[in-house]
């Protein structure tokens, strides 16, 4: 499993930023969309709106740190380039016989050139088990053994 990979890590980098940038507006829509609603419900009519209201409130908090979270990985992956990586790290692009991981943020899964790569951050246990690594070393997350194949 042969990937270009200067052209691929900042082709990577760019997908998840462009994912998170996503995510961030839908986050900023969905809190436009809910206050509209929660300006809507404002009536004498009692308590029952009293309660949709804070409801509608807590939404409005939940959605707000989720935004928040996500702001957060964007600056994280500020930091990253596309450089090479001699052992894993973050940014590194790491190759194992069970599949291909991009260290970065948690962002889902990519595909690129056919090739599955799946995001995960930094703090994650899969990460952490193999970070500092080089190829041909081997790591155990979840009972699971790895063998690192390569590192871009």
């Amino acid at each position: 499993m042969k990937m270009n990979t200067d052209m691929d890590k900042s082709g990577i980098l760019e997908m998840v930023k462009d994912r998170l940038m996503e995510k961030i507006r839908k986050f900023e829509d969905l809190i436009e969309s809910t206050r509209a609603s929660n300006n809507d419900t404002k009536s004498s009519m009692g308590d029952k709106y009293e309660t949709g209201r804070e409801m509608l409130q807590q939404e409005i908090n939940n959605l707000q740190r989720q935004l928040n979270e996500t702001l957060n990985q964007q600056a994280s992956l500020q930091k990253i380039t596309a450089e090479p990586c001699p052992k894993v790290q973050t940014g590194a692009l790491v190759q194992t016989e069970k599949g291909l991981f991009y260290i970065a943020v948690s962002a889902g899964d990519l595909i690129v050139d056919n090739h599955k790569i799946i995001t995960v951050s930094p703090e994650s246990p899969l990460a952490k088990s193999m970070n500092a690594l080089a190829p041909g070393q081997t790591f155990t997350v979840n009972n699971i053994s790895q063998t690192i194949i390569e590192i871009w």
